[in-house]
């Protein structure tokens, strides 16, 4: 029996299909009836009738899967593997240096190049990649001055260290980041009439900011929820106003969370200029209730602060306010229901792959 591969039945699912053939066969050999054999194996009696008369004409070989229908593909199963590890090694790998998409032209041309093969129409090539698995996507950004190895270092090495002293110390591990919103807003999706782009109204003044810092604390293994502590300054455009944190704020906000926290802190931070100034040594060194380490350079993904903005800014898409003053109490509305949301920052903890348990 065929089934067209188009209907979505690949190598495997022609194989249970098979099975469900063969049972029937064994059940009609058994004396059931069609009815009894199609409400046994969930399928339509008339479906029964048409495999016992394939039986009966042509025995169990009859009822065995001859492949997909229709015309043979160009790839083989093999072949497509060797084409996703291809594209799994990226655009620069295969020549194309001035900018890294996969396209469905340069996908044309790369199989050409790998197997003789030339598709005429390049919705034959999307319509093989939806097969394989893969899917028209925006790319996640990674800074190419990345040390992989650095990284992963830190990962295997650096990090149970962390978790060993905050554990040795009674300590809560926490990760420190900062972020900012001016009033012009994120883009986002929204419905419109087809062939009529949205227009979605922003404020022209682009100098107004709210800047913010962040503390997501953990105790590994211990029955303390996590804990999410900020602060946020509020730039007006005026020119005696502070645009950011300084190594004052940012100790101001270490001082608040250790109150809250009712313990040392083991913090964890990127390596921006002011974390590692001098001033900012000095005031670290006055506090024997904190220690620090740094993050490897261009690692944001092993900072869970990270999505926590992600999470506040997707709240801010298309934003209609037009204030810095209605801004500032959106954002902090958005952090605030972070701040009761537990498992929700357990999550972003989880997402960074870091192991969260005891050492």
């Amino acid at each position: 029996m065929r089934y067209a591969q188009g209907g979505g039945f690949d190598a495997a699912g022609r194989a249970r299909r098979e099975q469900v053939r063969l049972r029937a066969v064994d059940l009609i050999d058994a004396g059931h009836s069609n009815v009894e054999i199609a409400n046994m194996l969930r399928v339509t009696p008339k479906s029964v009738s048409l495999w016992k008369a394939q039986y009966v004409k042509g025995g169990r070989e009859g009822l065995v899967s001859k492949g997909h229908g229709g015309r043979q593909p160009y790839l083989t199963d093999g072949q497509v593997r060797e084409l996703a590890a291809a594209l799994d090694e990226g655009p620069a790998a295969h020549g194309y240096q001035d900018d890294q998409r996969w396209t469905l032209a340069r996908i044309r041309d790369l199989i050409q190049g790998m197997f003789r093969v030339r598709y005429k129409d390049v919705s034959t090539v999307a319509r093989l990649l939806d097969r394989a698995g893969y899917s028209w996507q925006a790319p996640a950004r990674r800074a190419a001055e990345r040390d992989e190895e650095k990284i992963a270092a830190w990962r295997e090495e650096s990090w149970p260290e962390n978790k060993k002293l905050a554990s040795e110390l009674g300590a809560w591990l926490g990760f420190e980041d900062e972020a900012g919103q001016g009033l012009r807003p994120p883009h986002g999706r929204t419905w419109g009439l087809r062939g009529v782009t949205p227009v979605v109204k922003v404020t022209a003044a682009g100098t107004k900011r709210v800047s913010l810092a962040g503390l997501l604390a953990f105790r590994p293994g211990a029955e303390h929820a996590p804990r999410f502590i900020h602060r946020c300054i509020v730039y007006h455009g005026r020119k005696s106003e502070k645009k950011g944190f300084a190594e004052d704020d940012y100790i101001r906000l270490l001082d608040a969370a250790h109150q809250q926290l009712s313990g040392p802190i083991v913090l964890v931070w990127d390596n921006i200029n002011t974390h590692k100034s001098e001033k900012m040594r000095r005031l670290i060194a006055k506090r024997d209730w904190l220690t620090v380490f740094h993050l490897p350079p261009y690692a944001p993904e092993l900072n869970p602060v990270e999505g926590v903005w992600s999470a506040m800014k997707s709240g801010l898409v298309n934003l209609a306010k037009r204030s810095i003053e209605a801004l500032t109490a959106l954002v902090k509305t958005r952090l605030r229901r972070l701040q009761y949301r537990p498992t929700a920052l357990a999550g972003l903890l989880a997402k960074t792959g870091l192991d969260l348990q005891p050492p």
